[in-house]
């Protein structure tokens, strides 16, 4: 009679807490096959998907956004495998309630031969030192972690414990599969509102999808707000939810950004790309992702001054000027001015010519001296201060080389292309050729000049070497 007691009350417990459960944890999905989204890794063929399927789920450090379905993923896949699920935060846990999780895995895994999975939110916070209690009992497969972050787990867990897991990046929901799931609550009888006389037009979930940026919890919760706010039960009549509703229903999100972590180099790589590429739109978007979320104007102003001589250069010599120009004014006149200079940068170097030449060049000069064997500077190239001294003249200081060769100033040189004296003179002393100008912009002018150079050096050269020879001094 007791027994039959404590289960009604138990019962009835149970009810209360569903009652007053929010939707979107009612509607939780209760399978793997209810499970929306994720299809990279859950559709036929995919890697979780085949380990569901083999019933072989290793450790798993599962990220992405909040609101993608980690924490519920982490259930079914307990359920799914039908192994007992521990769960805990790591930023409230310590060593100690991870060892009694562990015995207590052990315990059940030799009298029943039940298996544990822990699955430990915010893995994150975690220290090393506390990550690396759970790397022998992970590695020996008594105890399946599954470890949930916003974070990338490369950067923020310990790499043995990377190594002994399988990394899982869920993304956040698309318009179309945020729709399924509100659709989904309104026609649940159980769980939903599937018993209300509940209409809500397509516009109104088109709202939803949009603002909840990928959160299918945000979207349900913007649901039931809207349903209660209307009435709900305790309507006769239906429940009518449109556009105008569903939008006041729903906080306009804060914009998701981490400025200290992979939101951040993301976002940049994003719009550094998208100038490169030559799209202003999409250029001035991601910048105004990042200043909504409160980047520091300085740091964008820094990484368009090192694009325009990256990915700019000598086809348009006035990127670099511009933006130095912009970062000057950025410094001196701050947010919310400095945005309008910024986008002025941002949309003048997303439309100009484009030309990586310099920067291969200086690089590959830089690994030149660093693999090969430097290269002495000529006799005639050196510093007159710091080498002895043969002439001087009106024509500049004369050095000689130890074969003769004096250095020829080029402002004396009688062949030359316009504006200036070429000599037959070598600079390097061996075969190099770094700087190779493209066809873009301005450094179209530049391939001809620098080619037109070559050509009246190496006609100088030949003339010296004939004199050389007329003159018995060839070498």
């Amino acid at each position: 009679m007791a027994g039959g007691r404590d289960d009604l009350w138990s019962g009835k417990r149970a009810e209360a807490r569903r009652a007053v459960a929010p939707l979107a944890v009612r509607m939780r999905p209760r399978s793997i096959d209810e499970f929306v989204g994720q299809g990279h890794l859950l559709d036929e063929g995919k890697l979780l998907r085949r380990m569901l399927d083999a019933r072989v789920v290793t450790s798993l450090l599962v990220h992405g956004p909040p609101g993608t379905g980690k924490t519920t993923l982490a259930g079914l896949i307990a359920q799914h495998t039908s192994r007992r699920m521990v769960r805990e935060n790591a930023a409230l846990v310590g060593v100690k309630r991870i060892r009694e999780v562990v015995d207590e895995a052990d315990a059940l895994l030799q009298q029943t031969g039940s298996r544990t999975i822990l699955f430990l939110d915010e893995i994150h916070r975690f220290t090393r030192a506390q990550q690396d209690v759970l790397l022998g009992d992970v590695e020996r497969g008594l105890l399946t972690l599954i470890g949930a972050t916003t974070e990338n787990p490369l950067f923020a867990c310990n790499s043995a414990l990377v190594s002994r897991s399988t990394l899982l990046r869920l993304e956040p929901l698309g318009e179309a599969e945020i729709v399924a799931v509100l659709r989904a609550a309104i026609a649940d009888e159980q769980r939903g509102y599937g018993t209300m006389d509940l209409r809500v037009d397509d516009a109104a979930l088109g709202v939803w999808a949009r603002l909840c940026e990928g959160d299918a919890r945000r979207a349900l919760t913007a649901l039931e707000v809207a349903v209660a706010s209307e009435g709900g039960e305790r309507v006769t009549g239906p429940v009518v939810i449109d556009a105008a509703v569903a939008e006041a229903s729903i906080q306009r999100k804060a914009v998701v950004y981490d400025g200290t972590g992979d939101e951040r180099y993301d976002s940049i790589s994003a719009m550094i790309k998208s100038v490169r590429g030559g799209d202003p739109d999409a250029a001035l978007y991601w910048m105004a992702k990042m200043l909504e979320g409160g980047e520091d104007p300085r740091y964008l102003a820094r990484r368009l001054a090192v694009l325009a001589s990256e990915d700019i250069g000598n086809a348009d010599p006035q990127a670099v000027v511009f933006a130095q120009a912009c970062w000057s004014m950025v410094e001196r006149i701050g947010m919310p001015e400095c945005r309008i200079t910024l986008g002025q940068c941002a949309t003048y170097l997303a439309l100009a010519p484009k030309s990586n030449a310099a920067y291969r060049a200086i690089d590959a000069a830089i690994a030149d001296v660093r693999d090969g064997r430097t290269v002495p500077v000529p006799v005639y190239l050196r510093d007159p201060n710091s080498s002895p001294v043969i002439a001087s003249d009106g024509g500049g200081v004369k050095l000689r080389d130890r074969d003769g060769e004096k250095y020829a100033y080029s402002h004396n040189a009688r062949a030359g292309v316009e504006g200036q004296g070429v000599t037959g003179q070598e600079y390097l002393g061996v075969e190099r050729e770094y700087y190779e100008p493209t066809q873009a912009g301005a450094e179209a002018a530049m391939a001809d000049r620098l080619r037109e150079i070559k050509l009246v050096r190496a006609s100088s050269q030949r003339g010296e070497q004939a004199a050389d020879r007329r003159n018995g001094t060839s070498t």
